[in-house]
């Protein structure tokens, strides 16, 4: 199942290698881990993902990629994988993230001011003051998304490899149970 449920979802790495705009890559993205799907490879592209997935700004799937290529892991599941930090949940991460930091750094601090709203008539505002908020709460932020997305990375690490093996054991099971009743 997890191979059958990423094939549906992924491209062929032929349709991959002949694709003009990666073609000018040359043989930087012609590595078989980057696109096979084996239990290591989409469990390091999870693990890319989610430690990118907290980068600020847009810049998490250039930096899940710069990552996946020499880590040479699952290049689509580390991209696809960033997309768990996005507009709901970017506010209550940063915090989590904030309270992680203070407890990291210790001492008194300030109390965090809650995120702005965002006002979807003015994108750009919403942006702006988004980042205003963000740079307000310094190195105890910096720290605790650091913390954080190592924390994310490994559980998403090891979450994949669980779950895949666990998978693979139970589909071996069921193989075995099956050739016993037909008398195989």
């Amino acid at each position: 199942m997890p191979r059958k449920f990423f094939r549906k979802y992924l491209p062929d790495h032929e349709s991959v290698r002949n694709n003009r705009h990666i073609a000018r890559f040359g043989g930087l993205l012609h590595h078989p881990n980057l696109w096979h799907l084996n239990r290591h490879s989409v469990a390091g592209g999870v693990a890319v993902g989610m430690f990118s997935g907290l980068v600020p700004g847009p810049l998490q799937m250039l930096t899940a990629a710069l990552l996946a290529v020499p880590l040479r892991v699952n290049l689509p599941v580390a991209l696809a994988t960033t997309l768990y930090t996005n507009p709901l949940t970017i506010g209550p991460l940063y915090v989590l993230a904030y309270l992680i930091g203070r407890l990291i750094i210790g001492g008194d601090a300030a109390p965090i001011a809650p995120p702005p709203e965002i006002q979807w008539s003015h994108p750009a505002a919403s942006l702006e003051a988004f980042l205003a908020w963000v740079l307000s709460m310094g190195t105890p932020l910096a720290l605790g998304l650091l913390a954080l997305a190592l924390v994310l990375a490994a559980l998403g690490y090891a979450c994949v490899q669980i779950g895949w093996r666990a998978y693979v054991i139970r589909a071996w099971r069921r193989r075995r149970q099956l050739r016993s009743k037909h008398g195989r």
